[in-house]
């Protein structure tokens, strides 16, 4: 009867102790938008300090005293919200972006322009257009920007006889299109400097054929009809880093360099910069380490080179970084230099990756002379990756020329899903170079082409001798890469009205055509030149395209699509050689090459473009 008793006694207890810790939530939490999972969304336990944030996966799981808790979830750039849990074991949430409406503004300029009575505008459906009428909008009080953008000169149509040779590096930055993106999101149109063609169209990955033997990358051509000129052609070039897998690549000696100044303090600044080298920390492997380096006021070493299997220490590092005090990033340079110079890996990924929103005040602060001391720690080896932050004080232009110098990349990261997508989804690409100073140099047939000019690449551009100057610097491609470029092409005997202005015909000199430049199909020549990581001579790769244009119907995805994001660059540049482009046919180009769209870029961009038909006096 005794031991019946105990039993009993056992069980309750047991029961009061299950009753008393409670039971576990799981879930998975998706943008309500394109369904992709968010990671580190935070979820708390209202009324208590209990909480949780999901995984690179978007899931989670917390722990409830009973089904009249609530749980709060909380993730930037997205609406707050609370759900009581009931009797679910399984919670999953949709968050809704919080974002200003477009429907009902139309943008001029800078800013948003109040419409005292009512105007006209085009609301763009599917690939239709219908008349709206807009309703009044009450302005926000100014805010003051001290944003800062590099003047961009835009290419021109080059003559194909006197010009035969057209030298760029490749770029493969994408920080323009996520930047354009945040204000097109804030309901403002961005300024026409901040659009860098090139960057937006190599944001998105395209599916060429991966590299086949030694070389790093393979080269695509395809040729066809310019859609916003009948008259010319469009010439689409695609090169593909080869894809390393994650426990293939070399191991990484990586150095944060984080900005903790006054100015970091807004919500899409420290807290979004914690919140992505998290998602980066969750990536590394034992043999990885990574340092902490902070700059404000002074710079300091907050967390020595540790493996990257001791994540919570790393973690810890992480979250304990708080913003404050004036921005001495010439000191913080220089310090995650020589941190990453201390742990050197030879043969492995040594590389500092800077966050910021680039307003250095304090020491070293001028562009000139931060490029200069970026310049001379390259020869280190050690490669720079740049992470912009924030709104109204971006210095845009000088963080962009830092990555330029020190062999590295630059991204924009606007909220926690770009955050993913650097450190996540293109982990490989972000982090690992397999080919440095990459340089295209095409040599057109004057008999096949009038005249040519290149989509973007403006502050890419080299003179025709620096191509085989293995001392001239040049972009960098990461495992897994795509990069992508564009060229507008006048076919010789076209009817185009595009000129390339008149110069005087030469007086001590005549060119003639070589007898063979009529009798090939050839229309160019692709000539490409890179390194290898930690070498000093280039390599180079020969390749010709011919004059064998298909119809656009009958073109690659890959073409449409990256035709669409030209089209809309050159719309929200108001480019003098945009020609017959309109948001509508942006918007059936990009629809109609969507293709395989797993993470949900090009659909994002397609509701984008919906928006940016009401930013623009063009329809």
């Amino acid at each position: 009867m005794k031991k019946h008793i105990y039993l009993l006694l056992v069980l309750l207890i047991a029961g009061l102790q299950a009753n008393a810790q409670g039971r576990m939530i799981t879930g998975i939490i998706t943008d309500a938008q394109s369904g992709n999972t968010l990671p580190g969304v935070s979820i708390m336990l209202k009324g208590t300090t209990s909480g949780t944030s999901t995984n690179k996966h978007g899931k989670y799981n917390i722990s409830v005293p009973d089904e009249k808790s609530i749980l709060i979830f909380r993730y930037i750039g997205y609406a707050t919200k609370e759900v009581k849990v009931g009797n679910k074991q399984q919670l999953d949430v949709a968050m809704e972006v919080d974002n200003k409406t477009l429907d009902e503004v139309i943008v001029t300029g800078y800013g948003i322009r109040g419409l005292a009575g009512k105007v006209a505008g085009v609301r763009i459906s599917g690939n239709s257009s219908q008349s709206f009428m807009a309703h009044e909008v009450q302005l926000a009080p100014p805010v003051h920007n001290t944003e800062n953008y590099n003047y961009i000169k835009e290419s021109t149509f080059q003559d194909a006889k006197k010009t035969p040779l057209s030298t760029f590096s490749i770029d493969v930055d994408n920080a323009s299109y996520s930047n354009v993106r945040r204000f097109l999101n804030q309901g403002q149109k961005p300024p026409v400097d901040a659009v860098r063609i090139e960057e937006m169209i190599n944001y998105f990955s395209y599916d060429y054929k991966q590299p086949t033997g030694d070389a790093p990358f393979s080269v695509t051509t395809e040729l066809s009809d310019c859609p916003w000129n009948k008259d010319n052609q469009l010439l689409h070039i695609g090169l593909q880093g080869k894809n390393i897998s994650t426990e293939k690549l070399p191991a990484s000696n990586l150095v944060f360099l984080i900005d903790v100044s006054g100015s970091m303090s807004m919500t899409d600044k420290l807290p979004l910069v914690k919140a992505g080298f998290k998602l980066l920390v969750d990536q590394l492997r034992p043999q990885d380490k990574v340092a902490i380096v902070v700059y404000a006021g002074a710079a300091g070493l907050v967390l020595p080179s540790t493996s990257g299997e001791d994540k919570p220490t790393i973690m810890q590092a992480i979250e304990n970084l708080q913003a404050g005090g004036s921005t001495a990033g010439g000191a913080g340079i220089n310090l995650a230099y020589k941190v990453a110079q201390e742990n050197f890996v030879k043969g492995g990924n040594n590389r500092v990756i800077l966050a910021s929103d680039g307003d250095f005040n304090v020491g070293v602060s001028s562009d000139s002379e931060l490029q200069r001391i970026i310049e001379k720690k390259r020869e280190s080896g050690v490669f720079l990756t740049v992470l912009g932050f924030g709104t109204g004080n971006l210095k845009d232009s000088r963080m962009e020329q830092l990555a330029n110098k020190g062999n590295g990349n630059y991204a924009y990261v606007d909220n926690i899903l770009e955050a993913k997508k650097v450190f996540v989804n293109e982990f490989g690409g972000t982090l690992f170079t397999i080919a440095k100073d990459v340089k295209l140099q095409l040599e057109f047939n004057p008999a096949k082409v009038k005249a040519y000019r290149l989509i973007g690449y403006e502050n890419r551009a080299l003179a025709d001798e620096e191509f085989n100057d293995d001392k001239k610097d040049a972009g960098d491609m990461g495992a897994g890469h795509t990069v992508t470029a564009l060229y507008e092409i006048v076919p010789v005997g076209a009817k185009s009205a595009t000129t390339t202005g008149d110069v005087d015909p030469l007086k001590y000199q005549k060119s003639q055509l070589d007898p063979k430049a009529n009798s090939t199909n050839e229309m160019l020549t692709l000539k490409l030149r890179y390194k290898e990581p930690d070498g000093n001579k280039s390599k180079l790769i020969t390749t010709t395209a011919t004059d064998n244009a298909v119809a656009v119907g009958k073109t690659s995805d890959d073409f449409r699509f990256s035709a669409a994001i030209a089209a809309c660059g050159m719309l929200l540049r108001d480019s003098k050689y945009k020609g017959n482009a309109t948001y509508p046919m942006v918007l059936e180009l990009a629809q109609n090459a969507r293709g395989n769209d797993e993470e949900g870029y090009r659909i994002e961009f397609i509701n984008l473009v919906k928006s940016m038909s009401l930013l623009s006096d063009r329809r």
